[in-house]
């Protein structure tokens, strides 16, 4: 049985944040912290203000868990001092103060954006290096790191997801491949708190759809076994793509609109 027993959630107040309040509620004591307080705040859950950049505040939210899941931080492509503010000290502070309070595991919650740059036709694994298609994602790709180094200086239990898009069904056809039901995310969630012989893993969080991008061989070693199959909303997804602007660069790449948005590179991108 595992050891960890009170879970704190940054990020509370975000989607992420909301439906794993649902879904890991029964399985340990939960804590949550955001910028503000959640609007649909139970009488029983426990909220503590933070600003992941404000170490004091961090500290007494941090103080007496045993396990993080870590959702907070800004969710999209934002200039560089949102960004820094945000994903990049307030990453690195969270990790670190963690590690002073004695945690035992964190969860990460990374993005495919990590990985954004390689093309849809190719398949990957979690050894490739990381193309970041966006500061946010090169945010993602630093927690990763950070992770590590908590992971294999300190003795830290981490998991990193590199999640591809969570919600109820798939949006469109980039969507069919990178889609992750809800419940498929707090399953690799379960398994980065729970599962013993985690050390400093990288997930893909990705359900079972046969039009993924990603080897996912990582997690199934660990046990993962996704229920949503993208599939089953195809039909949806593919006539709600004939009604999007696309382009040749966002078409081309895993990462879609983060990598076209600003995009300046000459020559064909085939070629990489």
């Amino acid at each position: 049985m595992s050891d960890i027993r009170t879970v704190l959630i940054t990020g509370a107040a975000g989607d992420l944040g909301s439906r794993m309040r649902r879904l890991l509620k029964d399985a340990y004591r939960l804590r949550l912290t955001d910028l503000k307080r959640p609007t649909n705040l139970a009488p029983d859950e426990e909220f503590v203000q933070a600003d992941l950049a404000d170490i004091s505040a961090l500290e007494k939210a941090v103080a007496g868990v045993d396990g993080i899941v870590h959702f907070g931080g800004f969710a999209v492509e934002g200039t560089w001092p949102i960004i820094l503010h945000a994903n990049i000290i307030g990453c690195y502070n969270l990790f670190d103060v963690a590690h002073r309070n004695g945690v035992k595991r964190v969860v990460f919650a990374s993005s495919n954006h990590a990985i954004g740059f390689y093309p849809r036709r190719r398949r990957i694994g979690v050894n490739e290096p990381v193309r970041p298609d966006s500061r946010y994602g090169m945010s993602k790709a630093f927690g990763e790191a950070v992770g590590a180094l908590y992971a294999y200086k300190h003795g830290m239990r981490v998991t990193c997801i590199r999640i591809g898009n969570v919600s109820d069904e798939p949006a469109d056809r980039r969507r069919l491949s990178i889609w992750l039901k809800p419940e498929d995310l707090a399953q690799l969630v379960h398994i980065g708190l729970d599962h013993p012989d985690i050390r400093h893993e990288i997930f893909y969080g990705v359900s079972d759809n046969v039009r993924g991008f990603w080897d996912n061989e990582a997690a199934f070693r660990y046990g993962y076994r996704p229920q949503g199959k993208s599939e089953d909303y195809r039909d949806a997804a593919l006539a709600a793509q004939t009604k999007l602007r696309t382009d040749p660069i966002s078409e081309w790449y895993q990462g879609g609109p983060f990598c076209s948005d600003e995009y300046d590179a000459e020559g064909d991108p085939s070629a990489v």
